[in-house]
């Protein structure tokens, strides 16, 4: 950091991925200098230049011809392939409040869905889904959507496990206490610093590397659990153990038996801080279905030597251990199996609660987990109450676009989808983190009527009947605080949009004004006067929970501000640890459950009372021998497919397409070197790769990252060119319990490209 010139005179902004010092000449952004306070900065920002202005960028708004020329049937089979005609704002506010009147007094409220999900601004007022909703509960609610595709299945799991996954983020035992605590540290799915670079929200200094490297000169030993060599980074020189993807809960299992059996497992902490435990052990030992659960029988499955397993229990068991689970684990067939078997397998070992031990769930998957600072809780741009009760689990849309009052079960609940007739989407792009996008898209021809916010060209975009064009965060002042990260920056506008875009805001309060409810809407505030107000209620939180921040003037005085570490480092559970019953965790029996007896009740065949290995329905060990398991995880060139038309991401495309890792033995029993174009298909869909070989990857497997905009060829059925891997990928949910998406799970196969 000190060998940086000095540039604390240069307004700041802030982003998912960092902050930075904006050089600008007045109106025009010419350079994007890291904040002095990062260590390790990243470099997506920098996809911003070439792309704020020229054929990506929306400014004006837009309306689908077929929408306007056919005011019944609206001509949606052409949605997605359509041209578009520009109008003024006084017009499509117009035609905004026609349609949202006709949609509610003839379907009711319920046939608008406003789930919205995406991340389109790190700032705490331009949060586009929070105006969204806020406008639309307005107006009589809408249909919304709860859980994450990062881990949907970990988030409810984890409400019957240890009490909620958010309340044991927050939780999280800082890496100064495993730096200076722990021995071994063991990550089922890695700790890839390309997901470190992200932090919902903001961040202003990355830790996940620092961290990282500072325990191992400490001697924290790591070990690796990945199909993937560099999901952590060469440094840590990692034992790395590649297990057949999916396939990490029966490892688990085997660890866990060689505990149980060599007498290695904490009896005492079990009985004291668990629920569960001896149904477990039924299972585990074999008692219950005849199958014990040995290291050899998980080798079996997992294609690696029980010796590996047999040697990683004990020394477990014999050091202080810290146990990762990466969120990807839970994007997949049963996702809800592998954090339950994490926390169980912790359990067993009997450290939670200790400094240095226990278990974490996805380090590295942010930046801001681990990180050494007070949890707060910030305020957010309030919604207000919605009417309308009725929900879906955020990555059933497909199903809910495909069976209007079909049922479906979800966590317990007996469940039916609406019939949608407006989708309303805001900040996001479900055509690219959405799973089977080709079924997607014909789905998505169903409603009515399709609005988007956006300021580029998205797929999500194309696929829209009206289209408002917004502001992004380096066009617009706000406030980037995120009760996960120690930094509070004040964002300035650091460029000029262009003159017919507006922030969500301004679109939301003109279309609420036009509607009678523009008073409701701003509460009497302008866009300063909402910054303040959050900020002042944020503030008098954080003296509540006994942190001092300074005013909002001095605050965009000085344009940072970093609260105070705390003086000592967090252990999760420490508490709870020394006195379950004083300080009990939110589960229904105040204790970790490793056998919940509420799930058991619901009688899920694909989500039974205590960890289960369950075969998922694809895999390398049910697959045809010339199929590839795809993993298609999170790019370091971009924020899942924000900016992925910027330098940044197109630079890291060889030939103009992305790239698809594969092991060299792989490539060479299909006749494929390095460079060669292919084409990825399974029965799903096709896209276009080019072939990158590095013995990294695990013999069949295939690493292909998100990210890449959905261009569907107008040629061939099916294919998309520009290399979306969700194009391959099942869209079912993980479970009954959780229905969150499993893209992980995916088998494919590769021909020569025809280009």
């Amino acid at each position: 950091m000190t060998d940086r010139p000095d540039r604390s005179h240069m307004p700041l902004t802030a982003m998912h991925w960092g902050t930075y010092r904006a050089e600008t000449d007045g109106t025009t952004l010419q350079a994007l200098h890291p904040f002095e306070e990062d260590v390790d900065p990243s470099n997506i920002a920098q996809g911003y230049f070439g792309v704020l202005d020229g054929p990506t960028r929306i400014t004006a708004p837009m309306v689908r011809k077929g929408w306007l020329e056919d005011p019944e049937g609206r001509n949606r089979d052409r949605r997605g392939a359509d041209d578009f005609v520009e109008v003024s704002w006084g017009r499509v506010e117009s035609l905004l409040t026609d349609e949202l009147t006709r949609v509610t007094q003839t379907y009711g409220n319920e046939a608008i869905y406003g789930g919205s999900y995406g991340w389109a601004s790190a700032g705490r007022f331009h949060h586009a889904q929070g105006h969204l909703r806020r406008f639309l509960n307005l107006i009589g609610g809408h249909t919304t959507s709860v859980n994450t595709y990062s881990l949907a299945a970990g988030e409810v799991i984890c409400e019957h496990v240890i009490g909620g996954f958010w309340v044991a983020a927050a939780d999280t035992t800082d890496w100064q206490s495993i730096v200076d605590n722990s021995e071994v540290f063991v990550a089922f799915g890695g700790l890839p610093l390309r997901n470190g670079q992200i932090s919902q929200g903001g961040t202003g200094r990355h830790r996940q590397r620092e961290a990282m490297l500072d325990a191992r000169r400490n001697g924290v030993e790591f070990v690796t659990v990945s199909p993937l060599r560099d999901d952590s980074v060469a440094a840590l020189d990692a034992q790395w153990i590649a297990p057949r993807p999916s396939t990490d809960v029966a490892m688990i299992l085997g660890l866990c038996h060689t505990l149980l059996t060599e007498g290695l497992h904490d009896q005492a902490f079990l009985d004291r801080c668990t629920v569960g435990f001896d149904r477990f052990a039924a299972y585990l030992t074999g008692a219950q279905d005849g199958t014990p659960k040995t290291a050899q029988w998980a080798a079996g499955i997992c294609d690696i030597d029980p010796q590996v397993i047999l040697e990683l229990a004990r020394k477990m068991h014999r050091k202080r251990t810290m146990i990762s689970a990466s969120w990807s684990l839970t994007r997949q067939d049963h996702g809800e199996q592998p954090f339950w078997a994490a926390i169980t397998l912790a359990s067993m070992l009997g450290q939670i609660g200790l400094p240095g031990g226990g278990f974490g769930l996805g380090y590295s998957a942010v930046n801001s987990l681990g990180l050494e600072n007070h949890s707060l809780p910030y305020a957010a741009m309030p919604q207000g109450a919605n009417p309308v009760q009725r929900f879906i689990p955020v990555a059933r849309i497909t199903d809910m676009l495909e069976n209007p009052g079909g049922a479906f079960d979800y966590n317990g609940q007996k469940l039916t989808y609406p019939d949608t007739r407006l989708i309303w989407w805001a900040g996001g792009n479900p055509f690219h983190h959405h799973q089977d996008l080709n079924r997607l898209r014909a789905a998505w021809r169903r409603p009515d009527t399709v609005v988007v916010n956006d300021w580029c060209w998205t797929a999500t975009a194309q696929h829209a009947d009206i289209v408002l064009p917004c502001t992004n965060p380096l066009e617009r002042s706000d406030i980037s605080m995120s009760g996960r990260d120690p930094y509070i920056i004040a964002m300035e506008q650091v460029s000029a949009p262009p003159p017919l875009t507006r922030n969500d805001y301004e679109i939301f309060h003109g279309l609420a004004t036009r509607m009678g409810l523009g008073a409701a809407f701003s509460e009497g505030r302008d866009q300063d006067g909402w910054q303040r107000h959050l900020y002042g209620e944020s503030r008098n939180r954080a003296r509540a929970a006994g942190v001092e921040l300074p005013d909002y003037d001095t605050l965009r005085a000085r344009g940072w501000h970093k609260v105070p570490v705390p003086d000592k480092p967090n252990v999760m559970f420490e508490a709870f640890r020394a006195d379950p019953q004083a300080h009990p965790i939110p589960t229904k029996s105040g204790k970790i459950e490793l056998w919940s007896a509420e799930i058991d009740s619901f009688g899920y065949d694909d989500c039974p009372g205590h960890v289960t290995w369950l075969e998922p329905f694809e895999w390398l060990g049910n697959g045809d021998t010339d199929a590839l398991h795809l993993i298609s995880n999170q790019p370091r060139t971009k924020l899942h497919s924000q900016l992925d038309h910027g330098l940044v991401s197109q630079g890291d495309r060889p030939g103009g397409l992305e790239r698809l890792r594969l092991n060299p033995k792989d490539a060479a029993a299909r006749g494929l070197s390095d460079g060669a174009a292919v084409e990825v298909f399974n029965s799903r869909g096709a896209c276009l790769a080019r072939v990158v070989l590095d013995d990294a990857v695990r013999p069949g497997v295939a690493q292909m990252a998100t990210g890449a905009w959905f261009n569907p060829s107008r040629q061939v059925e099916g294919l998309c060119l520009n290399g979306n891997p969700n194009v391959l990928t099942e869209d079912r949910g993980t479970s009954k319990l959780a229905q969150g998406p499993i893209a992980h799970t995916c088998l494919v196969k590769l021909r020569p490209a025809q280009m």
